[in-house]
């Protein structure tokens, strides 16, 4: 909340960074307008509390340096010191219109404008992650905001620039692992940090050096913790009434049979009841399976050329976490009901047996909270880029980019566990063009492959091959009285082959068109209609088995059509002297939106979901702002606030509300910046979620407090900066709805955590 993306540019504050090395070496219109070869407005920089106020582009969009009509927010590398979390998810939760799918710390990914999933992609320099968070909650993101440069994020369609997985949205992480530039001299950042909820510990760091025409790149990141601790139960009040109220028709409909010959095991079962409740009120102060085990690094080295550049980075990520609430979903067991059956029929002559049995029951019951699986993920990556100037007659620039992942993930489930492998690769190309009927733009082409396949106890879809294709031309130009009009269109070709079944390929377009409207000195409207298509993914087509992780067993369905979205978006933004604002308002209509509904039915002790289509629409709002107050030397003190709310609807009969839709938030921000400290407090009030689709339960209300301060060191050429921050001070439990692990597994509790980072 301490950023702003507005418009045309970004206000970045205390990126410590040269414009130059912000930029992909050469990549599009975005890089050559800031280096002066455009026609967009000078870039001002100015000092204020010691640090460089910059006008800035979204690189992520060969667009943004003329104006940009889709919504769009940057987090500096500044503003990641205070907001980088575990997971991407976590990072940029609290954006406006952004929220965390949180699968306790070790996993969660970005939900934009009501939307998440398959729908928005995350992406790693532009090449998406090439992981399985997509396919479940429980998967992480396998790249980490520690080690980022920036954040940007495109909120709304975005598959004209990077194909149907982007129809909700694109989270894009910058490394810098592959150098765009030889640097003058070695340079470096290292953070440490450590924390006293669930005894964190968090050390990461990067260098960038390089001599004549070539330079490197090496970072490496370790961070490790216990469970963390939260305020309350691990179960919501309200799963636990829900259990309780099912327990008690349970037993109404015995009482009614009037079975007495079955007395014994009646009571049998009333004991085994009592343990379970038991052992689940015991569990509190803390969530088992949160803790987390993170080890990753990657070199990089680039050959930098007068025209431009050629480089490679290789990576390597390893995670170890738990899974909360998984325990739960063994908690009825075959196990038990077979040991029901057999005490029933053997009666009295194994009294003893059933004895110690019931024992071992209750000391099971007692230790499962603490024997929740830990996921084992372990990915190699390999990077491509090369990049070249005027590469020959009427373009400007070319760019390409190639991205290979070996990818493996272990889930410990049975006797013999799950193995999710992943195999990709992504490639794309861009050409950026000069003046050509009035248009600037650039126009590319976008190649994936992905094996995918699930082997085990948990293999809920068969192994599926995806490859992918597309072509994009996006563009601007200006309509005279310093109008700006941008248009797009793009083609995509996807095609799915399951081991068993039939395969299944989708063909789709996208198009955008977007005006952008100065108001004055200070304010600028945007206005953007576009058209996206999404063809489902393999999971969504052919899921058809247990999947633990989530308590539910999934049914895909084979004959699912290509999603359709029409959106509208208007953007109002003003940026003055000592403040900024900017509100956004959009309405999208779906046709076949694809969804996973919770049928009410169980399949092997699961609830039974089953992926479906019908129309929706997606109506929403969001508006911040910031404002400074006092100002006096090289002093600082600003006030920021913000809203946003998003209402979808599906057009069916009955209950029309979604699964996993989050509740309208405001939040009020203060900061005090001047030469040597740095302090903000941060309070963000969610509200309960009570719209809810059928099967789903309520989420309360909740409260979020935070603070950091700050205070920075310069010996020499090093800054060094010593922080302590608070995160939940009010110790509120929250549960986020966008989870699907809500019910069993709340947000962390208080946290203070300390650190220095130092850059040189």
């Amino acid at each position: 909340m301490n950023h702003t993306c507005i418009g045309r540019v970004a206000s970045v504050r205390g990126s410590g960074t040269p414009i130059r090395a912000l930029l992909p070496a050469l990549p599009a219109t975005a890089a050559l307008t800031i280096l002066g070869m455009g026609t967009a407005p000078a870039i001002h920089a100015e000092e204020t509390s010691d640090e460089l106020t910059e006008q800035i582009v979204v690189v992520g969009h060969p667009l943004s340096g003329e104006g940009l009509a889709l919504p769009a927010t940057v987090i500096t590398a500044g503003e990641l010191e205070s907001a980088a979390a575990n997971s991407i998810g976590a990072t940029v939760a609290n954006e406006p219109g952004i929220h965390n799918s949180s699968y306790g710390a070790g996993a969660g990914r970005p939900v934009i404008h009501g939307l998440g999933g398959p729908r928005v992609r995350v992406m790693e320099d532009r090449i998406d992650t090439l992981d399985v968070s997509v396919t479940s909650g429980d998967h992480a993101v396998a790249v980490d905001p520690f080690i980022a440069e920036r954040v940007e994020v495109l909120k709304g369609s975005a598959t004209l620039l990077y194909g149907s997985g982007a129809i909700g949205g694109v989270v894009d992480v910058h490394t810098g692992r592959i150098p765009h530039e030889v640097p003058e001299r070695v340079g470096g950042v290292v953070d440490l940090r450590a924390s006293d909820n669930g005894d964190g510990r968090n050390g990461s760091f990067r260098l960038d050096g390089g001599g004549g025409d070539v330079a490197w790149h090496l970072d490496g990141f370790a961070r490790e913790a216990d469970d963390y601790d939260i305020p309350g139960f691990v179960e919501s009040a309200y799963l636990h009434a829900l259990e309780e109220l099912e327990e008690m028709e349970e037993h109404h409909d015995e009482d009614e049979h009037g079975a007495d010959d079955h007395d014994e095991d009646e009571h049998h079962d009333e004991e085994e009841h009592e343990d379970e409740h038991e052992a689940e009120e015991a569990v509190r102060g803390h969530l088992p399976g949160s803790g987390f085990e993170v080890r990753g690094g990657s070199v990089g080295f680039s050959f930098v050329g007068d025209r431009g550049f050629v480089g490679v980075s290789v990576s390597g990520l390893n995670s170890e976490y738990g899974v909360p609430g998984h325990s739960h979903a063994h908690g009825h067991d075959e196990d038990d009901h077979e040991s029901g059956h057999d005490d029933e029929e053997h009666g009295d002559d194994h009294d003893e047996e059933e004895e110690e049995h019931d024992d071992e029951h209750e000391d099971e019951h007692a230790d499962d909270a603490e024997s929740v699986p830990v996921i084992d993920l372990e990915q190699t990556r390999i990077d491509l880029e090369a990049a070249l100037a005027d590469p020959f007659g009427g373009f400007e620039s070319l760019n390409v980019r190639v991205g290979i992942n070996d990818y493996e993930q272990l889930e410990p489930s049975g006797e013999l566990g799950t193995v999710i492998g992943n195999d990709a690769w992504e490639a794309r190309a861009e050409l950026t063009h000069g003046p050509a009927g009035g248009w600037r733009g650039a126009l590319g082409a976008q190649f994936g492959d992905r094996e995918f396949s699930v082997m085990g106890e948990e293999a809920f879809t068969p192994p599926v091959d995806t490859r992918s294709f597309g072509l994009f031309w996006v563009g601007e130009r200006s309509l005279g009285s310093d109008l700006g009009l941008e248009a797009g269109v793009r083609l995509d070709r996807v095609e799915h082959d399951p081991a068993h079944g039939g395969s299944r390929d989708f063909t789709g377009g996208s198009a955008s068109l977007g005006l952008i409207v100065p108001l004055g000195e200070a304010w600028e409207a945007t206005l953007l209609a576009d058209y996206s298509s999404r063809a489902p993914v393999g999971e969504e087509l052919f899921s058809d088995g247990p999947h633990l992780a989530t308590r539910s067993f999934e049914i895909g369905d084979s004959g699912l059509d290509q999603e359709q979205a029409r959106n509208l978006a208007a953007t109002l933004t003003g940026i003055g002297g000592r403040w900024t604002a900017r509100g956004t308002f959009y309405y999208t209509s779906f046709a076949d939106f694809i969804y996973q509904a919770a049928t009410g039915e169980e399949m092997e002790g699961l609830d039974v979901r089953q992926f479906s289509q019908a129309d929706a629409t997606f109506v929403g709002f969001e508006v911040d702002g910031r404002i400074t107050v006092v100002e006096w030397g090289a002093g600082l003190l600003e006030l920021g606030a913000f809203f946003d709310m998003v209402s979808p609807e599906l057009d069916v009969s009955g209950n029309d509300n979604l699964p996993l839709i989050p509740p309208d938030r405001f939040g009020v921000s203060v900061a005090l910046t001047n030469n040597r400290l740095r302090a903000n407090v941060d309070y963000v009030r969610a509200s309960g979620q009570d719209d809810i689709a059928d099967f789903e339960l309520p989420t309360d209300a909740y409260d979020d407090l935070r603070a950091r301060i700050a205070w920075r060191f310069r010996p020499g050429d090093t800054t060094l900066d010593l922080f302590i921050a608070g995160r939940n001070l009010t110790d509120d439990e929250q549960r986020l709805h966008t989870s699907i692990a809500k019910d069993l597994a709340p947000e962390r509790g208080r946290t203070v955590e300390a650190g220095m980072r130092m850059r040189f």
